[in-house]
């Protein structure tokens, strides 16, 4: 896949898809023998990993670190379990923030639908 293709696939810039080859969240991606990207499917794995965990909120520095590890080798597994135990660790801290957040709005919206109905708004 060409770069423009990947970038529409996965909703990214071109500026974002070479940050993150250059920084190092995905490997370096296969060229051609003129040097232009060509993405196979080893370095749409990477992509979609970046995307996904980009989009948890998984900071850049993390998946950097993550990608160093997995090119180290086996001998690293420990090491990168325990950093995506710390991604999941932030992930569900974030997304209990979410919950609660979205607790107090549906209760609000409860409260305002109910109002829609009586004319009334209560806190109750």
């Amino acid at each position: 896949m060409t770069i423009k293709e990947v970038c529409e696939k996965y909703n990214l810039t071109p500026d974002t898809l070479r940050y993150y080859e250059r920084v190092g969240v995905i490997p370096e991606v296969h060229r051609t023998s003129s040097g232009i990207r060509d993405y196979r499917e080893e370095d749409i794995g990477w992509v979609e990993n970046a995307v996904c965990m980009r989009a948890a909120g998984v900071p850049v520095e993390m998946l950097i670190e993550y990608v160093k590890l997995f090119q180290m080798g086996d001998g690293t597994i420990d090491a990168r379990t325990n950093l995506l135990k710390e991604v999941r660790e932030q992930i569900l801290e974030a997304r209990k923030k979410y919950d609660t957040a979205l607790e107090k709005l549906e209760y609000k919206i409860g409260r305002y639908e109910i109002a829609q109905k009586t004319g009334v708004l209560t806190w109750e």
